[in-house]
């Protein structure tokens, strides 16, 4: 599922939000790395204890303060100093974010830890699992509360930068209507704009033309006169891509515009 957010400077983020397995994935290698680590602090704990002498009751209150810091304390100080990471997390290229795609705080790295001793640790894992199953965004419970969901955050090589408005289609982009054009047809025509430079002209002419004429059916009017298909196909898109940029500049003046009224 993918989650768009608008920052403040009205540029739309697409979030992907990481599926049920490569989260398992991750809290597995996580599962696996602090149980290591248990087996070394049981280890110690047990030379400790017995170099002092412990009794029962003392012995025990060590035991209950080493599973407090390995199961809360450590991974809220690693989720909350790497902003969102573990290491598995880091491996599995996932961050936690804020839903509103922002950066976590101690406070939600807290609730998330907090809870986790309970879904994750208590229960072996299974109530985190059955809750991430069945939700959109395959949050768990710790999620839910703390108001957070795990992204895919090694985001793809950025793409080539698509041309802008052409001079000779500045008179029809005042009166085109581009608003109705699918998105499957729009990331087809994109796809072919970025790649013109690496095609075979007479196919890239071909499929240009095949391209139009499917794009004339949810753009009006059709190319100016003299205008060939590849032209208008840039022309299109380039009309599409500003509205659309006027439309996130509109959206992030009235949220700055709401911010300064509740401020005062």
């Amino acid at each position: 599922m993918h989650k768009y957010t608008i920052t403040g400077e009205a540029v739309v983020l697409n979030l992907r939000a990481a599926n049920f397995m490569p989260r398992l994935g991750a809290a597995f290698l996580d599962a696996i790395i602090y149980t290591v680590a248990w087996i070394f602090m049981l280890i110690g704990l047990g030379r400790y204890t017995s170099i002092y002498a412990m009794d029962i009751a003392a012995s025990q209150a060590v035991m209950i303060l080493a599973a407090i810091t390995l199961m809360f304390l450590i991974p809220l100080l690693v989720e909350g100093l790497s902003k969102g990471h573990s290491i598995g997390k880091f491996i599995f290229g996932l961050r936690v974010v804020r839903d509103d795609g922002g950066t976590i705080r101690w406070r939600h790295a807290f609730i998330r830890c907090l809870t986790g001793v309970f879904e994750l640790w208590m229960t072996g894992g299974s109530i985190a699992i059955i809750t991430s199953l069945f939700n959109r965004q395959s949050k768990r419970l710790g999620d839910m509360m703390a108001g957070t969901f795990v992204i895919i955050s090694r985001a793809p090589r950025p793409a080539a930068e698509l041309p802008g408005l052409p001079a000779a289609m500045e008179q029809w982009a005042q009166v085109a209507d581009v608003g109705r054009i699918p998105t499957g047809l729009a990331s087809q025509a994109n796809e072919l704009i970025r790649n013109l430079s690496t095609m075979n002209p007479t196919a890239l002419a071909s499929l240009a033309a095949t391209v139009t004429e499917q794009m004339r059916h949810y753009v009006t009017p059709g190319p100016p006169p003299g205008v060939d298909p590849l032209t208008f196909l840039i022309g299109v898109m380039a009309e599409r891509r500003n509205r659309d940029q006027a439309v996130l500049q509109q959206r992030r003046e009235r949220r700055e515009r709401d911010q300064q009224y509740l401020r005062n």
